[in-house]
């Protein structure tokens, strides 16, 4: 009989620990595993102006694949991946250091006005730069106006991904330096301790404990970078209604796949988009990851 009752009660323990999971494993399912697999079965079809809906295979990839929209989009994203994404977390970096040297006056005031942009609603800072771009209107206009020469452009094709990567920029380095901050908030002051008896410098100190301190925290930030690089859209499409002539309906792949959805109703072409973007921003994150991974326990 006893012998009975333990084989039973494992069970019943793991039916409790299911029920408090399963609220949670709902929620996933809901918002993540049935989405992908109803975005796989899109992708795998093609929607004909006869017919209606026919099956195709991997057609869509291979059509994507060849599709020089995709492949301009993905560029552009890439090169702002790799120009924006150092500079912000280079500043958020030295913004932290700054404040937790200690010999930062209004230290507080500081990180409040750092992390402000991040509280303003996307929206609102696009348009506001928006304004502030205009070279006809707007404070690039006055700066023109003053000097007597066109110099600042920025709503023209050469400068608009710059000018895109400065407000993205001006979002999120606010975000990037409480990651930062927090990290070196958790170093043991017995290392800075024994630093000052070994007679370091404050240079010493940031590249002996505080950079190392930080590796994980830059690995995380950097993934979080890469991601919110990849899914690029809200700045490009608001800015799009200020100069249609300058940023096209592909100029991320997000931006493509939106148009293809809601203004050419290609639903399952911008499925198999959405796809692919999700799986390369997948790996690229993971890549990223397993090396800082490796760097960090070196």
């Amino acid at each position: 009989m006893s012998a009975l009752a333990t084989t039973v009660r494992p069970r019943r323990r793991s039916f409790v620990g299911l029920g408090f999971v399963a609220p949670f494993l709902a929620v996933f399912a809901f918002v993540l595993v049935i989405p992908v697999g109803y975005s796989l079965y899109l992708s795998l079809f093609q929607d004909k102006l006869i017919g209606g809906r026919s099956f195709v295979g991997l057609d869509n990839f291979t059509r994507l694949f060849a599709d020089p929209k995709f492949w301009d989009g993905l560029g552009r994203v890439s090169l702002f991946l790799a120009v924006q994404v150092p500079v912000m977390l280079g500043l958020a970096l030295v913004a932290a250091l700054a404040i937790d040297s200690g010999r930062l006056r209004g230290a507080s005031f500081f990180r409040i006005s750092v992390f402000l942009p991040y509280a303003v609603p996307g929206v609102v800072a696009v348009l506001m730069w928006g304004f502030m771009y205009g070279d006809q209107f707007g404070l690039a206009a006055n700066i023109n106006s003053l000097i007597g020469s066109h110099v600042l452009q920025p709503l023209t094709p050469k400068w608009i991904l710059l000018a895109i990567g400065n407000i993205v920029t001006w979002e999120f380095v606010g975000y990037n330096m409480l990651i930062f901050y927090s990290a070196l908030r958790s170093v043991p002051g017995e290392l800075y301790e024994a630093a000052a008896i070994d007679g370091a410098g404050s240079w010493r100190v940031v590249f002996s404990i505080k950079l190392p301190a930080l590796r994980q925290a830059i690995v995380i930030a950097t993934i979080f970078s890469i991601i919110g690089s990849f899914q690029l859209f809200n700045e490009p499409n608001i800015l799009r209604t200020l100069i249609p002539s300058v940023i096209s309906t592909y100029f991320t792949p997000n931006m493509y796949a939106f148009n293809l959805s809601f203004a050419g109703q290609q639903y399952t072409y911008a499925a198999t988009l959405a796809i692919v973007m999700g799986v390369f921003t997948a790996v690229i994150a993971y890549v990223v990851q397993l090396r800082g991974s490796r760097e960090a326990n070196r």
